[in-house]
């Protein structure tokens, strides 16, 4: 029975892509690798870890954009800056939409949220409740305390160890601290480390990093998505997805229930605020919220501590920059015992080292895909419409023609240079660019100097007995968010001030 199945299946997806391919209007398209019938290049990027870094090797033998299929869904892959700025920037209007993704539009219940929902009026107003009501400048500044509390608390735990001369797992302290400040500022709880809630926490991103790496054949062969039904990956998502549901909808019963103002509300609830504010969002309901409430962990709890370990290895594998660091935060801070938010503008070395870090290892490297809304050109080629568009965050950090020794960490190149990852430098998108710029930047990017700060600030690292600097992997993980493949392990030796 299932090889009747296979041989049904496998018939009439020779037709219907030869129908497709039969069909299709002849048009000018940009480099790439061969492809194979039926599947087109699925074959290539579906084996490899590391999509990111396998696509800058493609880029060196095609150019700075190419073409792919990835079964039914024509595919572009950018890697210059000027191409970058043309897609993110110029002509940001035609490329700003975003592909519907089975696993993404079910984690954003069917574009409720601010990430993965297509370019609409539904969009634009959950950009503007975003943008004006969780991430403004004053919103961020009002969780000020429980940054400093939880780095506090970060910085005890460390120095408790340091006391042991033994090598620290780094990974887990930074996603630890993170994670804390997440579940405050997002709902106003902290779960105790290595409790019931905490783990809870954990599946809630494993789920998010599942639905977002799963393969699912309706994506790149719409017209046999029942394959997902029979699989059962379509089960399997809905069962994450429910639980997902059952912790978002336990966080806002607890809200209601409790109905206590706080001099400082977590984002939650605003959000509910808002919805019974009918004057205000009416077009707000328990999905869009949900789905926001999403937004914020999974950008905060994956990327922030992903971007502090990339840039801790960074340090650790070039000791004059990390020397160099520590000289200008202790010089600065003094006998203070920590750095502090307002040290912040001060302290330029720092600044150059995150923003180098966030070049040779941006968190999300290949960005969130885009899709085109109509035909447009770039780099004289004709591009479709529903084309998805990679750009490739790593690989525009690396552009030869844009740095100078692309692939050395030189803090030094960001001293006395305006270019910062803000996205109007276009060699340098850690966050993006344009309308779908990464909402949460000004905060994750403030977090991150804080956790590095304080880090290199309050002790002097070293690298287990027997480990070199050169030893040191950079191995990555897949998913959109990438951290460090094996735990980054140092012995804290601590500071005296």
């Amino acid at each position: 029975m299932i090889l009747v199945l296979s041989v049904t299946i496998s018939i009439i997806l020779i037709f219907y892509i030869l129908h497709k391919t039969l069909n299709q209007s002849k048009t000018t398209l940009p480099p790439g690798p061969p492809s194979l019938p039926l599947i087109g290049n699925l074959h290539q990027l579906g084996t490899t870890a590391d999509p990111h870094i396998y696509l800058h090797q493609l880029s060196k033998k095609y150019g700075p954009i190419i073409h792919m299929k990835l079964g039914s869904i024509p595919v572009l892959v950018i890697y210059s800056a000027k191409l970058a700025k043309q897609v993110l920037k110029t002509q940001d209007l035609a490329f700003c939409s975003r592909p519907k993704l089975l696993g993404q539009q079910k984690l954003s219940y069917y574009s409720c949220d601010l990430v993965f929902t297509p370019y609409n009026q539904d969009w634009r107003e959950m950009k503007k409740i975003t943008h004006i009501h969780l991430l403004s400048n004053k919103r961020v500044h009002s969780f000020r305390p429980i940054r400093e509390e939880e780095i506090s608390c970060m910085i005890t735990k460390i120095s408790t160890s340091s006391s042991q001369n033994q090598a620290l797992n780094l990974s887990e302290v930074a996603m630890a601290a993170s994670s804390h400040m997440v579940c405050r500022i997002a709902f106003g709880k902290r779960y105790e480390e290595g409790g019931p809630g905490m783990k809870r926490f954990f599946q809630i991103l494993k789920g998010f990093d599942n639905l977002t790496t799963s393969f699912f054949v309706s994506d790149y062969f719409p017209a046999f998505g029942f394959v997902d039904k029979i699989s059962g990956r379509m089960n399997s998502a809905d069962v994450v997805c429910k639980g997902m549901d059952s912790f978002y909808q336990e966080l806002i019963d607890e809200h209601l229930e409790s109905r206590m103002m706080k001099e400082e509300e977590d984002m939650l609830a605003v959000l509910i605020k808002l919805k019974e504010d009918h004057s205000s969002y009416s077009a707000l309901d328990w999905n869009n919220i949900k789905a926001l409430l999403m937004n914020m962990i999974v950008a905060s709890a994956e990327t922030v501590p992903a971007a502090t370990i990339w840039t801790m290895t960074a340090l650790m594998k070039a000791p004059k920059a990390m020397e160099k660091l520590q000289e200008e935060m202790r010089s600065l801070v003094g006998g203070k015992g920590k750095v502090e938010e307002d040290d912040l503008p001060k302290l330029p070395y720092l600044k150059a080292v995150i923003n180098e870090s966030l070049r040779l290892y941006p968190p999300a490297p290949l960005l969130i895909p885009r899709e085109t809304m109509d035909v447009c050109r770039l780099d004289g080629y004709e591009i479709g419409p529903k084309t998805m568009v990679y750009v490739n965050a790593y690989a525009v950090g690396r552009d030869p023609e844009y740095w100078e020794n692309p692939d050395e960490f030189i803090p030094e190149r960001f001293l006395n240079s305006n270019t910062d990852p803000k996205g109007q430098d276009f060699g340098l998108i850690p966050f993006g660019s344009g309308r779908r710029m990464c909402p949460g930047m000004s905060m994750g990017y403030l977090t991150t100097q804080l956790l590095v700060a304080n880090l290199v600030y309050s002790f002097d690292w070293e690298l287990p007995k027997g480990i070199r600097a050169q030893d040191l992997d950079i191995n990555p993980t897949s998913g959109i968010a990438v951290h460090k493949k094996n735990a980054l392990l140092l012995v804290p030796k601590s500071y005296a001030v």
